[in-house]
């Protein structure tokens, strides 16, 4: 597969890892990693779901994770049930990430594509990395799939991109 677009079924056979949210934002408190079946889960739901290059790094949290922070309440204001960001990252380390952006509950989930599992199989990697990209996904079905290609830029990826598509 390489890539998805609007118009595409979300795939099957997709899983992340997390730590759920326990509403305690110590970082050095860490959870059981629990496996998120997403192409189960995004079947009941609209989802955006974020691809960065690495929790903590420069434009991840920076920019991306902010934009999705501040603009949290708009995405819900266009049915979005959940956001959720993914990084090569293990998730624990996603897990921290959340906490040190104050994330205490399940309004943005922090996940692990270990291995690079999904991100391999759409073609959107770079080296030992994910790509920068988003997908909205409504009940099962893809309706925007786009990566940003300039280095630094959340044109395509960053919650006002996204919003702009829902």
């Amino acid at each position: 597969m390489s890539g998805l677009k609007a118009g595409d079924d979300f795939p099957e056979n997709v899983s992340f890892t997390y730590v759920a949210p326990t509403g305690e934002l110590d970082i050095t408190a860490c959870g059981l990693g629990i496996q998120y079946d997403a192409s189960k889960e995004f079947k009941n739901k609209k989802v955006v779901l974020v691809a960065v290059p690495g929790a903590f790094t420069p434009t991840c949290q920076v920019s991306h994770v902010t934009s999705y922070l501040a603009h949290l309440d708009d995405l819900k204001a266009k049915g979005v049930d959940q956001v959720i960001f993914i990084a090569s990252n293990d998730h624990w380390v996603m897990a921290a990430w959340g906490k040190a952006n104050g994330v205490k509950d399940d309004s943005i989930l922090f996940m692990s594509d270990a291995g690079l599992e999904f991100s391999k199989r759409i073609g959107w990697t770079q080296g030992d990395r994910t790509l920068r990209y988003a997908i909205i996904v409504d009940h099962g079905k893809v309706t925007y799939a786009e990566v940003d290609s300039v280095r630094g830029s959340i044109e395509k990826s960053g919650a006002e991109g996204v919003l702009a598509k829902l």
